[in-house]
């Protein structure tokens, strides 16, 4: 971000920098209305948003939300209940990487202190980082995309200046990327009151991520060594289990958490198209989120080319992209060309710091509420 942004450009990204205390975000509530949706109108209607034309039926999907997108230009094909907030899990490790990545070296070597494994929240799935080992950044972050280890989350965000700073500077990358529904807690995605996301958000990380060669390696990455203790290591292998399955799979991200339940975005390329789909909470486990993701990309091959966009991914502010807050429009399906890129301690003592997402929402509906939230459990990946 330069200093000689606009006037509007400030008051958008100055949003990452208010705290918004966790009562007042509503977990799972709609955006404040469709008018103000980011990527479009359609995107913030409730039911599946498609224009079919001549192309095949959307399969039916019993998840809380998803949505399929060219993941090139940004077309959003089919969505459904898009900016839908809800628990991420390790999806938002992708917007952990797109902030973090690209600062380190990753030949660079990190000494593993005591203090940098502090506090990783109990039940974190975690890639085996010890303390008095020596670790390059390279491996660390095969510890972040392959096992979706909280323990390389927390030493990552110790070398970037701590777990607050990190979460800071994840809050203001999401409000460029004008990822609006997400309100960023922690730098892993674990389960902690107030943090949300969108399967629209999540799509956005995931495209800006992937323009980054480094990123777009580590996702697609299904077998790493990984050090131990005495010069040894050992081999780690991807949780995404679409990987090496499924036909042109290339990543990106997958998670679950008790609250959460299973969160998956994945990208696929055929025929020179890359696809995006991200589904949020389908109600049959584990397996279903496969499935579906598996089914939303079958159709989107199918159909690109015979529907007319509902939406788009929109560009980030840094980039050209067009501001979208409350109380302003936003861009239409065809605003937008394609954009750029190149756990955390106990929760009752981190700041909140939101992306935007809760705030808006306050601010244009006056009123939110929070879901009851499940005791945590082990964190699956």
């Amino acid at each position: 971000m330069t200093s000689d942004a606009s006037p509007s450009r400030r008051a958008v990204l100055g949003l990452a920098a208010a705290a918004v205390p966790a009562a007042l975000l509503a977990t799972g509530a709609a955006p404040a209305s469709a008018a103000t949706a980011v990527g479009g109108e359609r995107l913030g209607l409730d039911g599946i948003q498609v224009s079919l034309g001549g192309a095949p039926r959307v399969p039916h999907l019993a998840a809380q939300s998803w949505l399929v997108a060219d993941c090139e230009n940004g077309e959003v094909l089919a969505a459904y209940r898009a900016h839908h907030r809800l628990p991420p899990a390790s999806t938002l490790k992708m917007l952990f990487a797109a902030t973090v990545l690209p600062k380190f070296d990753k030949a660079q070597k990190h000494r593993v202190a005591a203090a940098d494994l502090a506090g990783i929240p109990e039940g974190s799935s975690l890639v085996g980082v010890e303390a008095g080992t020596t670790y390059t950044v390279d491996q660390l972050w095969h510890g972040v995309f392959l096992r979706s280890g909280n323990d390389a989350v927390h030493v990552l965000s110790a070398m970037n200046g701590g777990v607050p700073a990190t979460v800071r500077e994840m809050a203001a990358k999401a409000v460029d990327l004008q990822a609006l529904d997400t309100h960023v807690v922690s730098p892993d995605g674990y389960d902690h009151p107030g943090q949300v996301s969108s399967a629209y958000d999540l799509s956005l990380f995931a495209r800006h991520g992937l323009r980054n060669t480094d990123f777009r390696a580590y996702c697609g990455t299904r077998i790493a060594e990984f050090p131990a203790r005495g010069g040894k290591k050992f081999q780690i292998q991807n949780t995404d289990r679409l990987l090496g399955v499924y036909k042109g799979m290339i990543g990106v991200k997958n998670g679950y958490t008790t609250h959460a339940g299973n969160t998956f975005t994945g990208a696929a390329t055929r025929d020179g198209r890359t696809l995006l789909v991200t589904v949020m909470h389908p109600v049959n486990g584990y397996d279903q989120v496969y499935k579906d993701t598996s089914a939303l990309l079958d159709w989107g091959f199918r159909a690109a080319g015979k529907v007319t966009p509902v939406g788009t991914l929109v560009a980030p502010v840094s980039e050209g992209g067009r501001p979208a807050a409350a109380g302003t429009p936003a861009p239409g399906p065809n605003a937008a060309k394609a954009g750029s890129g190149g756990s955390g301690g106990s929760s009752s003592s981190w700041p909140l710091f939101g992306a935007g997402g809760g705030a808006a929402a306050l601010l244009a509906a006056g009123t939110v509420a929070l879901r009851n939230r499940r005791p945590r459990r082990t964190r699956k990946h």
